[in-house]
């Protein structure tokens, strides 16, 4: 067995503030990988300033980004069928596989991190894209019924509490950042999800309606909130507006410096993916971080305030990479992140 590589800030100074709950650089979730115990000692030996509790969904079914988020929710059951995740009255095999992947992914951080001390991010699936994602018993998708959307929410809600106080019992000095995953967002306010059948559309949902209920789960969650999104056509604004604390997004896709510049104001930090997610030509680490430099002056900032209020991170989950650019893309970021650092 190859050894645990020491965990926290390294010795080399990735520059994380006293009782921050941010890093200079940090993953956005997923790694190809099906070993939660190298998965983790990977992430943090290439992201000691903030690392993640990684998601593994070569593992397979239950590992994926509903199933896993899915095994969280209390009192409520899921199995696979052929056309995806459904809610049903009780669970078998496919929701206790899920909850097993869990619990070996607490084991591993009990064996490989349990000393780290410095914020630490755990991801799941946010509630609107669980509920795009389930079905209900006859069929249809649960996003479009608000009294299932409701019990979900609370329920996911209730499970990730349970799920972050089983994280901070196995890593004593960590800070524990939720990060929300919704991908779907955009398709739910823009009326793009397929209906069960797969002819037609489902209705859009007013994003007032989704900035309150999205809302309501990021106010019970404990400690700081990321809110994250690799789509196109993020809404910033919602996000912020629904309580994020952070606010992770493809540098690429994002154009609307406005909303950008308003959440910065209002003290929302930013995670903004700077490298790809799949196998690519990485930049230097130098020419991504001034890269980040032209875009801050951009929104109008001082230059010395960037590495304080951005995290870097790879554009989006790196689950679709090969092992060796995934752990390429980790140390990009994270060298990128130190060029920003004021002389």
């Amino acid at each position: 067995m190859e050894p645990v590589p020491p965990v926290g800030p390294s010795p080399e100074g990735d520059p994380v503030p006293v009782g921050s709950p941010w890093g200079p650089a940090t993953g956005v979730g997923s790694l190809p990988s099906t070993d939660p115990v190298e998965a983790l000692r990977v992430v943090t030996g290439e992201l000691p300033g903030f690392a993640h509790l990684p998601e593994l969904p070569a593992r397979g079914a239950g590992a994926d980004l509903i199933g896993r988020s899915a095994a969280l929710l209390v009192d409520l059951a899921v199995e696979l069928t052929p056309a995806g995740w459904r809610l049903v009255p009780r669970g078998g095999v496919d929701l206790r596989r899920a909850r097993e992947f869990l619990a070996r992914d607490l084991d591993a951080l009990h064996e490989v991190a349990e000393g780290w001390t410095g914020p630490f991010k755990v991801q799941a699936t946010g509630p609107w894209t669980l509920a795009a994602g389930l079905e209900r018993t006859r069929g249809d998708r649960a996003v479009v019924d608000a009294g299932a959307r409701r019990d979900l929410a609370q329920s996911l809600t209730e499970g990730l509490r349970e799920h972050v106080a089983a994280v901070a019992a196995r890593v004593p000095g960590a800070r524990v950042v939720v990060q929300l995953d919704e991908p779907s967002l955009p398709a739910v306010l823009q009326g793009a999800l397929p209906t069960a059948s797969g002819f037609g559309k489902l209705p859009a949902v007013e994003a007032s309606v989704v900035e309150q209920e999205l809302a309501a789960v990021v106010a019970e969650l404990p400690g700081p909130v990321v809110l994250h999104c690799c789509a196109s056509r993020v809404p910033l604004d919602l996000l912020r507006a629904a309580g994020a604390a952070g606010l992770s997004f493809d540098l690429g896709l994002v154009q609307d410096l406005d909303a950008l510049g308003t959440a910065v104001e209002a003290g929302v930090h930013l995670l903004p993916g700077v490298v790809p997610g799949t196998d690519a030509t990485l930049p230097a680490p130098r020419a991504t971080a001034s890269r980040l430099q032209a875009w801050w002056r951009e929104l109008g900032f001082p230059a010395e305030q960037l590495h304080t209020a951005v995290t870097l991170t790879p554009a989006c989950g790196l689950a679709g990479a090969t092992p060796g650019y995934a752990r390429q893309a980790m140390t990009s970021v994270r060298e990128s992140a130190r060029y920003l650092v004021p002389d």
